[in-house]
């Protein structure tokens, strides 16, 4: 039997790391795969089969950064570094900058290099769109849309995949923006009186940066389905007494924790009001009760929803035969 080298005498060389741009990940990903494996990686954080750890955070003078690991057994482990920096939009960058690293989860050796960018979009609205087709009623046809960046953008494509909408209102802060999203979707439509679009809606999308609520609770109708994926502290987008008037969904329970790893606008409630949507999917594939409840979905934005994006864009990539890189 040889003799097993010390680790003095080790060293780790140059390593084939598989590298995707934006364009790649964007090219590579699938979206209605992402949506049907973001409801099992729902259920996978429920049954505890996926360790998501709370996302430590650094702040600087213009912005801050997380870190948001993820692994289950099975697949690469991963980490994503987000940059959340607002005044990027002023020299035409993204005020979301994201790098996402796959790990081989026996030896830890670097797998991939992605950008997370389009991944920390199209994953947040996805969640969404997820629980849209959880707890919307089946017979769902008109849905608002309130904002118009990268998140009304991705919700936009995605939301015909899980209803047959025959019309997505479309609003923003600044009309303008409204007008050139819905002019990208044959069903869409911009519209400026928010509060007439929301009550005639069966789903109502927030999807800003907005500070404080860019809807009240009382323009929502009964068996109206409402998703938030803005994240503003310290409140947010989302009316807070909405809360009281239906059934509020969560990514996990951490949603409630302080931010960065919780919602602002559910600081301070008592966790009992929040329904784990990957516990409730293990029980009904339609956790909905009936068709007059109000249902409200929070997102905080969790690991696992950039672990499914990215295996996806990784499986893809390799199937494509994409070529790697002898960097690390």
């Amino acid at each position: 039997m040889a003799k097993t080298r010390s680790a003095a005498e080790i060293r780790k060389g140059e390593q084939s790391v598989m590298i995707l741009s934006e364009a790649d990940v964007q090219r590579f990903m699938e979206p209605r795969l992402l949506l049907d494996e973001l409801r099992e990686g729902f259920r996978q954080v429920a049954r505890g089969d996926m360790q998501v750890p709370p996302r430590p955070e650094i702040t600087t003078p213009k912005g801050f950064l997380l870190s948001m690991p993820a692994w289950i057994p099975g697949s690469p482990m991963m980490v994503k570094m987000v940059n959340v920096f607002e005044d990027n939009l002023e020299i035409n960058l993204p005020n979301h900058l994201a790098t996402i690293v796959l790990f081989d989860e026996n030896t830890g050796n670097t797998l991939c290099v992605m950008d997370g960018t389009y991944i920390t979009g199209v994953r947040t609205a996805a969640s969404a769109v997820v629980s849209v087709d959880v707890l919307a009623r089946k017979n769902a046809k008109v849905a608002t849309v309130i904002g118009a960046g990268v998140q009304g953008r991705e919700h936009l494509g995605l939301l015909p995949l899980v209803r047959d909408f025959d019309k997505i209102y479309v609003s923003s802060l600044v009309h303008e923006d409204a007008v050139r999203l819905a002019a990208t979707c044959p069903i869409a439509e911009a519209v400026e009186d928010v509060a007439t679009a929301v009550r005639s809606s069966d789903v109502v999308c927030l999807a800003s940066h907005s500070y404080k609520p860019v809807i009240q609770s009382d323009w929502v109708q009964p068996g109206t389905h409402v998703s938030s994926v803005g994240y503003a502290p310290p409140r947010g987008e989302l009316p807070v007494d909405l809360i009281s008037k239906g059934r509020l969904f969560v990514e996990d329970a951490c949603a409630f924790e302080p931010t960065p790893v919780g919602c602002g606008e559910l600081a301070g409630l008592d966790t009992k009001v929040g329904i784990i949507i990957g516990k409730a999917l293990l029980e009904t594939a339609s956790p909905r009760l009936n068709n007059e409840e109000i249902t409200v979905y929070k997102a905080m934005g969790i690991a696992m929803e950039d672990l499914v994006a990215a295996r996806i864009a990784y499986r893809s990539a390799r199937s494509a035969s994409h070529k790697t890189a002898a960097i690390f």
